[in-house]
């Protein structure tokens, strides 16, 4: 039991490297699936060059945007503004650009993790390089009666088995043989390439950073904690905010279990907080962050309040009550002339 502690031990703090180690592994699966079930060239002059960068090329420039998208700092990079406190003082410019330099080369790295394992995988598999070079290679297997356009359509069909004929078989073999000896060599060494290029520059920031060793570990265990805390803080504000919000609009805390009244939203309220929420500047410090919150800040806790143990029906009677028991005019008349005559008669009899 005691082998798990310390192995979270020894595996915290390197957080990026497992991170980095699961996209390529997920990218190489994905890359044998992918030319498992999609993959087919066409074995014809003219498309295989283009269907074949286009399997090796546009996934790994797809896979590279998507690395920058997902990473926050590329948003704070992007969308990021001097702190008051650093516009106060004088802006250093030389230690501006080195951090953004800094901050744009670990995106970059972090990005460049799945499109290089896609890159370097389909290369050392070699069929998306045969297919889109076949028809390239310089060999010479055949007559001289043969011309250039025979020939490039004869290599074409090289990557297809079926359309070879049965004396061309042992050409194709060498042809494919020597396509897949070039793309594996290139796979070998764009990893031979990127992890020089990783382990120096690891040397590189290790030797131009300010900080010791240590120093620098505890910097990153406390960045790494600061960002789960402030995480958890933004969870938990956020909630809070948005449930006085909601409390204002229903008249109850979602969740409670003890709720004795509700609020009966108008249909002016529901139209207002109805429609696309675009956020909106209320002045230089605060924005409204949807609708329901622009409507909230805007209107005072006033409505139709109706308490959860009781009928509404019952809860409206009382006004209905008190118009029905108004007796029309006639009927007023009739009784009043009605007591005149019983008047005498019952004064006798009390008499």
């Amino acid at each position: 039991m005691a082998f798990f502690p310390k192995w979270l031990t020894f595996l915290k703090g390197k957080e990026g490297v497992l991170s980095n180690a699961i996209i390529a592994m997920l990218t190489i699966g994905g890359q044998q699936l992918f030319s498992f079930f999609t993959f087919s060239c066409p074995c014809h002059v003219g498309q295989n060059l283009i269907y074949g960068l286009a399997f090796l090329g546009v996934p790994a420039l797809i896979l590279l945007i998507v690395g920058y998208a997902l990473n926050n700092q590329t948003w704070r990079l992007v969308t990021g503004k001097s702190s008051p406190l650093q516009a106060a003082a004088k802006p250093n410019r030389l230690l501006q650009c080195k951090l953004i330099c800094f901050v744009l080369c670990s995106i970059t790295g972090r990005a460049l993790v799945a499109p290089v394992t896609w890159l370097a995988v389909t290369l050392v598999n070699g069929s998306y390089y045969v297919c889109a070079m076949s028809e390239f290679i310089s060999v010479q297997y055949y007559e001289a009666n043969v011309s250039d356009s025979e020939r490039r359509t004869i290599l074409a069909a090289f990557p297809c088995s079926q359309l070879v004929p049965p004396e061309l078989t042992r050409a194709r073999d060498e042809v494919i043989l020597i396509l897949r000896y070039q793309s594996q060599v290139a796979g070998w060494f764009l990893i031979a390439v990127v992890v020089i290029t990783v382990f120096l520059s690891y040397c590189l920031a290790s030797c131009l950073s300010p900080l010791s060793f240590l120093h620098f570990r505890y910097w990153i265990n406390y960045v790494h904690n600061e960002q789960e805390l402030f995480d958890e803080a933004i969870d938990q504000h956020s909630r809070l905010y948005a449930m006085q919000n909601v409390k204002k609009f229903f008249g109850f805390v979602p969740g409670s279990e003890n709720v004795k009244e509700i609020r009966i939203p108008s249909l002016r309220e529901w139209q207002a907080i109805s429609g696309l929420a675009f956020l909106k500047r209320v002045d230089e410090e605060h924005y409204d962050y949807s609708l329901l919150h622009d409507w909230a800040l805007r209107q005072p806790a006033t409505g139709k309040y109706l308490r959860t143990g009781e009928d509404p029906v019952i809860r409206t009677q009382p006004k209905a009550i008190h118009r029905r028991s108004r007796p029309a005019p006639g009927m007023l008349s009739r009784c009043r002339s009605s007591a005149r005559r019983r008047g005498p008669a019952v004064r006798a009899a009390h008499g």
